[in-house]
């Protein structure tokens, strides 16, 4: 079977840098995985992506040595299941509030006996490899989000669920949890002494620490602080921002402002 080397690097105490992919596009998920990054994740929770489009872009991520993770929509075992067996190499299952639900997503990516993962790796044993069925509980990926404040009250308990390998911080539904506006790179001290935690937490069970950012500042940040997967950015945001600085500097160079329609 293909080897998870995102998986081994956190085993092995290493880090890792990945990107984002809002824009359900299969040619934005190549040009984001031709950029080099460790993993990339199609995001179906917040993202365009429906189901038919998350394929595609695997497929599309599969033409790298990049590394294919997908956030599902919630914690429900059926949609876990068609995004691994569409070849998904890591699942981010978004708010995990307790022990229970952290069980629930192991079962959901885990084969029997470990889990109740159904057989029928359609796309995902030709993505895999050989012996999909025989390796996948060692080399998928299960990460829980941590943004809750009960995830917060019973933090230990969700991470010291066997099969969980990372724990990964949805900022802005953290702020929400410490009754603070929904911020993505948020410099409170409120918001920074519970990252810090978190990442404590992580430690103290063998789980893989893992950020949400939307800058080279706080990715830097965070990979000196010892998380072991950070999200650099999303697709969205750097089209935007390169898109924006450009245009403005060709204005400003040449002395052109922007048209004013009717004017």
């Amino acid at each position: 079977m293909r080897q998870n080397h995102v998986l081994r690097a956190w085993r092995n105490g290493g880090q890792t840098i990945g990107g984002w992919l809002s824009i359900n596009s299969s040619f934005s998920a190549e040009i984001m995985a031709h950029a080099g990054f460790d993993w990339l994740c199609v995001d179906m929770q917040h993202g365009l992506a429906d189901f038919a489009d998350c394929v595609t872009m695997l497929q599309a991520i599969s033409t790298t040595d990049t590394v294919p993770f997908v956030r599902v929509p919630w914690n429900e075992p059926s949609i876990i299941m068609r995004v691994l067996d569409a070849g998904a190499y890591g699942v981010i299952v978004p708010l995990v509030s307790n022990r229970e639900e952290a069980e629930r997503a192991v079962a959901a990516v885990r084969y029997p006996p470990v889990g109740q993962r159904s057989s029928g790796p359609a796309r995902a044993a030709m993505y895999g490899g050989p012996n999909y069925q025989a390796w996948a509980n060692d080399e998928i990926a299960l990460i829980v989000m941590i943004e809750t404040a009960e995830a917060l009250e019973k933090l230990d308990e969700i991470l010291a669920v066997p099969g969980i390998d990372a724990a990964y911080i949805g900022p802005s539904d953290l702020a929400y949890a410490l009754g603070l506006p929904p911020t993505g790179d948020n410099n409170d001290p409120k918001h920074v002494e519970t990252v810090n935690r978190i990442l404590e937490a992580c430690k103290r069970h063998g789980v893989a620490p893992g950020a949400h950012t939307n800058s080279v500042e706080f990715t830097t940040r965070f990979l000196k602080q010892g998380f072991q997967l950070v999200m650099l950015g999303q697709d969205t945001n750097f089209m935007r921002r390169l898109a924006s600085t450009e245009l403005q500097a060709a204005r400003a160079s040449a002395g052109v402002a922007p048209l004013k329609p009717g004017a």
